[in-house]
């Protein structure tokens, strides 16, 4: 019964980190394309120029 449970629980854990990790790979996708479109669609700074789209 005991080894039951734990292949159990570690398909659980597997499948958890499973859907997790490919969570985590959208999130990735979605945080690189907004990255890349604020480096395209900069606002207009002073004098002409791109300025930062970032405040730091």
């Amino acid at each position: 019964m005991f080894p039951l449970l734990l292949v159990l629980l570690l398909a659980l854990i597997l499948f958890g980190a499973g859907f997790a990790l490919k969570a985590l790979w959208w999130i990735a996708v979605i945080v690189l394309v907004v990255w890349l479109l604020g480096f395209l669609v900069r606002p207009v700074g002073h004098g002409g120029r791109k300025g930062r789209w970032y405040r730091w």
